[in-house]
Protein backbone atom coordinates (compact mmCIF):
# COMPACT_ATOMS: atom_id res chain seq x y z
CA UNK A 1 0.00 0.00 0.00
CA UNK A 2 1.34 3.40 -0.64
CA UNK A 3 2.23 5.43 1.89
CA UNK A 4 0.75 9.28 1.73
CA UNK A 5 2.88 12.13 1.49
CA UNK A 6 4.83 13.33 4.50
CA UNK A 7 4.00 16.32 6.98
CA UNK A 8 5.49 19.32 5.48
CA UNK A 9 5.41 20.87 8.80
CA UNK A 10 6.40 20.44 12.48
CA UNK A 11 3.71 19.16 14.61
CA UNK A 12 5.13 20.74 17.64
CA UNK A 13 5.91 24.43 16.11
CA UNK A 14 1.78 24.09 14.53
CA UNK A 15 0.49 23.20 18.31
CA UNK A 16 2.68 26.29 19.73
CA UNK A 17 0.66 28.69 16.99
CA UNK A 18 -2.87 26.39 18.23
CA UNK A 19 -1.56 27.07 21.71
CA UNK A 20 -1.42 30.89 20.86
CA UNK A 21 -5.02 31.25 19.31
CA UNK A 22 -6.67 29.20 22.57
CA UNK A 23 -4.57 31.49 24.76
CA UNK A 24 -5.82 34.82 23.50
CA UNK A 25 -9.28 33.68 22.15
CA UNK A 26 -10.17 30.93 24.35
CA UNK A 27 -11.54 27.84 23.12
CA UNK A 28 -15.26 29.06 22.35
CA UNK A 29 -13.97 32.34 20.74
CA UNK A 30 -11.28 30.55 18.73
CA UNK A 31 -12.44 30.29 14.80
CA UNK A 32 -11.22 27.33 12.68
CA UNK A 33 -10.42 29.79 10.25
CA UNK A 34 -8.28 31.66 12.85
CA UNK A 35 -6.82 28.53 14.04
CA UNK A 36 -6.05 27.33 10.28
CA UNK A 37 -4.77 30.72 9.13
CA UNK A 38 -2.04 31.18 12.69
CA UNK A 39 -1.28 27.54 12.45
CA UNK A 40 -0.30 28.00 8.39
CA UNK A 41 -1.95 24.81 7.21
CA UNK A 42 -4.93 23.25 5.14
CA UNK A 43 -7.83 22.27 6.84
CA UNK A 44 -7.42 18.42 5.30
CA UNK A 45 -4.00 18.30 7.45
CA UNK A 46 -5.40 19.44 10.19
CA UNK A 47 -8.06 17.33 10.45
CA UNK A 48 -5.64 14.33 9.17
CA UNK A 49 -3.27 15.25 11.75
CA UNK A 50 -5.26 16.87 15.42
CA UNK A 51 -8.99 15.54 14.58
CA UNK A 52 -11.54 18.56 15.20
CA UNK A 53 -11.38 21.60 17.32
CA UNK A 54 -11.76 19.72 20.45
CA UNK A 55 -8.91 17.14 19.54
CA UNK A 56 -6.82 20.13 18.44
CA UNK A 57 -7.83 21.51 21.71
CA UNK A 58 -6.72 18.94 23.74
CA UNK A 59 -3.79 18.06 22.36
CA UNK A 60 -2.18 21.95 22.20
CA UNK A 61 -3.48 21.74 26.14
CA UNK A 62 -1.90 18.42 26.87
CA UNK A 63 1.65 20.11 25.12
CA UNK A 64 1.37 23.29 26.90
CA UNK A 65 0.74 21.08 30.15
CA UNK A 66 3.96 19.52 29.89
CA UNK A 67 6.03 22.50 28.75
CA UNK A 68 4.53 24.53 32.22
CA UNK A 69 5.38 21.44 34.22
CA UNK A 70 8.44 20.69 33.10
CA UNK A 71 9.40 24.10 33.49
CA UNK A 72 7.87 24.89 36.80
CA UNK A 73 9.95 21.76 38.07
CA UNK A 74 13.12 22.86 36.88
CA UNK A 75 12.89 26.40 38.60
CA UNK A 76 11.86 24.35 41.74
CA UNK A 77 14.53 22.39 41.70
CA UNK A 78 17.80 24.35 41.08
CA UNK A 79 20.48 23.95 43.89
CA UNK A 80 20.12 26.34 46.61
CA UNK A 81 17.31 27.41 48.63
CA UNK A 82 14.21 25.92 47.53
CA UNK A 83 12.15 28.99 49.33
CA UNK A 84 14.29 31.60 46.94
CA UNK A 85 13.47 28.73 44.06
CA UNK A 86 10.09 29.37 45.06
CA UNK A 87 10.56 33.29 45.14
CA UNK A 88 12.26 33.39 41.55
CA UNK A 89 9.24 31.00 39.85
CA UNK A 90 7.05 33.80 41.22
CA UNK A 91 9.23 37.03 40.31
CA UNK A 92 9.30 35.43 36.47
CA UNK A 93 5.29 34.77 36.57
CA UNK A 94 5.47 38.61 37.96
CA UNK A 95 7.20 39.96 35.12
CA UNK A 96 5.75 37.47 32.76
CA UNK A 97 2.03 38.45 33.18
CA UNK A 98 3.04 41.69 34.21
CA UNK A 99 3.30 42.80 30.37
CA UNK A 100 1.23 44.28 28.38
CA UNK A 101 -1.35 41.67 26.40
CA UNK A 102 -0.14 38.91 28.87
CA UNK A 103 -2.20 36.00 27.81
CA UNK A 104 -2.10 33.84 31.08
CA UNK A 105 -1.88 30.95 31.82
CA UNK A 106 -3.78 28.65 28.88
CA UNK A 107 -4.84 26.22 31.41
CA UNK A 108 -6.13 28.97 33.90
CA UNK A 109 -8.65 31.00 31.11
CA UNK A 110 -9.98 27.54 30.18
CA UNK A 111 -10.95 26.29 33.53
CA UNK A 112 -13.06 29.91 33.04
CA UNK A 113 -13.92 28.85 29.82
CA UNK A 114 -15.08 25.75 29.46
CA UNK A 115 -18.47 24.36 30.87
CA UNK A 116 -18.52 23.01 34.38
CA UNK A 117 -20.03 20.02 33.54
CA UNK A 118 -17.24 19.25 30.40
CA UNK A 119 -15.66 15.78 32.58
CA UNK A 120 -12.98 15.71 29.81
CA UNK A 121 -12.03 19.19 30.42
CA UNK A 122 -11.79 19.05 34.11
CA UNK A 123 -9.80 16.05 34.13
CA UNK A 124 -7.27 17.19 31.63
CA UNK A 125 -7.13 20.47 34.54
CA UNK A 126 -6.92 18.20 37.26
CA UNK A 127 -4.31 15.91 36.56
CA UNK A 128 -2.17 19.10 35.75
CA UNK A 129 -3.07 21.19 38.82
CA UNK A 130 -2.19 18.26 41.15
CA UNK A 131 0.76 17.70 39.63
CA UNK A 132 1.79 21.47 40.12
CA UNK A 133 0.55 21.31 43.63
CA UNK A 134 2.70 18.31 44.05
CA UNK A 135 5.41 20.14 43.09
CA UNK A 136 5.53 22.70 45.74
CA UNK A 137 4.13 20.21 48.27
CA UNK A 138 7.82 18.40 47.59
CA UNK A 139 9.49 22.12 47.48
CA UNK A 140 8.02 23.06 50.58
CA UNK A 141 9.34 19.93 52.28
CA UNK A 142 12.87 20.95 51.12
CA UNK A 143 12.54 24.00 52.73
CA UNK A 144 11.51 22.48 55.82
CA UNK A 145 14.35 20.21 55.93
CA UNK A 146 16.89 23.16 55.60
CA UNK A 147 15.25 24.93 58.44
CA UNK A 148 13.78 28.12 55.73
CA UNK A 149 9.98 27.45 57.33
CA UNK A 150 8.79 25.87 60.20
CA UNK A 151 8.50 21.80 61.03
CA UNK A 152 4.75 22.01 61.73
CA UNK A 153 3.96 24.16 58.46
CA UNK A 154 0.54 22.67 56.29
CA UNK A 155 3.03 22.44 53.42
CA UNK A 156 -0.24 21.55 51.34
CA UNK A 157 -2.05 24.11 52.50
CA UNK A 158 0.72 26.27 51.65
CA UNK A 159 0.96 24.76 48.68
CA UNK A 160 -2.73 25.13 47.69
CA UNK A 161 -2.05 28.54 48.35
CA UNK A 162 0.96 29.28 46.06
CA UNK A 163 -1.31 27.18 43.20
CA UNK A 164 -4.50 29.42 43.30
CA UNK A 165 -1.76 32.86 43.87
CA UNK A 166 -0.17 31.71 40.56
CA UNK A 167 -3.44 31.05 38.75
CA UNK A 168 -4.69 34.47 40.35
CA UNK A 169 -1.45 35.90 39.00
CA UNK A 170 -1.86 34.82 35.03
CA UNK A 171 -5.42 35.74 35.33
CA UNK A 172 -4.86 39.55 36.98
CA UNK A 173 -2.25 40.13 34.28
CA UNK A 174 -4.65 39.74 31.35
CA UNK A 175 -6.37 43.00 32.57
CA UNK A 176 -4.44 44.62 34.53
CA UNK A 177 -2.15 47.79 32.93
CA UNK A 178 1.04 47.13 35.23
CA UNK A 179 2.30 44.70 37.06
CA UNK A 180 2.36 46.61 40.21
CA UNK A 181 -0.33 44.38 41.55
CA UNK A 182 1.48 41.46 41.00
CA UNK A 183 4.42 42.68 42.45
CA UNK A 184 2.32 43.03 45.91
CA UNK A 185 1.14 39.49 45.46
CA UNK A 186 4.28 37.74 45.59
CA UNK A 187 5.56 39.96 48.18
CA UNK A 188 2.13 38.83 50.27
CA UNK A 189 3.26 35.73 49.46
CA UNK A 190 6.73 35.25 51.13
CA UNK A 191 5.43 38.02 54.00
CA UNK A 192 3.20 35.49 54.96
CA UNK A 193 6.40 32.44 54.13
CA UNK A 194 9.04 34.01 56.48
CA UNK A 195 6.45 34.04 59.61
CA UNK A 196 6.37 29.95 58.90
Amino acid sequence: MARGPNKQFDVDEVLEKAINVFARRGYEAATMSELLTEMGIGKKSLYDTFGNKESLFFKATGRYARLTYNDISERLNKPGSPLQNIRALFTHWKEVNGKPGSCGCLLGTSIADFNTDDTDVALLMRGHLQRVEDLYVQTLKRAQDQGEIAENADVISIARMLLCASQGMSLLGRVMENGEMLSGVVDGIFTLLDKE
